[in-house]
């Protein structure tokens, strides 16, 4: 015994790793509590973001704000959008992002970023704020938390119209 608290020397290694590895996992833990949303936080931030200059606010809550008008056509529910976009949470952490145009089912995505595409026209790029009651709610989705407001840059790079089938419906 040299000292070292009963403990023999071959030992020390794992023990300070699993110290360190508790204390890591401990970190993370209250990371992810200080990080999770709530109701009234996104009710909070969405409240003050609406008086931002330049932010638009649709009736069913969608906010957003027009950094590049444009001037092509504007999808519909039935048409496929062709964009570029950068998903982040209010506090800038990243969640997706295009790295190439993505053709994108307007009526396949959640509904505030239907809703956004929906205003857009060909060649705009918007910023949209998306409240939880647009967006995936009380459901914690991969990266995005419950409860979180979702902030997308979004360039309309084109619409692809749906072709009608022989029945006259769309594909």
């Amino acid at each position: 015994m040299s000292g070292t608290g009963g403990v023999s020397s071959p030992h020390k290694p794992f023990w300070i790793g699993v110290l360190v590895g508790a204390l890591a996992m401990a970190a993370l833990f209250t990371a992810v509590s200080m990080f999770r949303a709530s109701p009234a936080a996104a009710s909070a931030f969405l409240a003050k973001n609406r008086h931002a200059e330049g932010v638009r606010e649709t009736a069913s809550g969608l906010q957003y704000k027009v950094l590049m008008a444009g001037a092509g056509a504007r999808p519909t529910d039935a048409d496929v959008a062709v964009v570029t976009y950068r998903g982040t949470l209010v506090d800038g952490t990243a969640f997706d992002e295009s790295r190439r145009p993505v053709p994108m089912p307007v009526a396949g995505v959640i509904p505030g970023f239907a809703e956004g595409l929906k205003l857009m026209q060909t060649g705009a790029r918007y910023r949209l704020w998306i409240g939880p009651d647009l967006g995936y709610g009380s459901r914690a989705t991969g990266p995005i938390p419950a409860h979180s407001v979702l902030v997308f840059d979004v360039d309309l790079v084109a619409v692809q119209r749906a072709t009608p089938n022989l029945e006259g419906r769309p594909r």
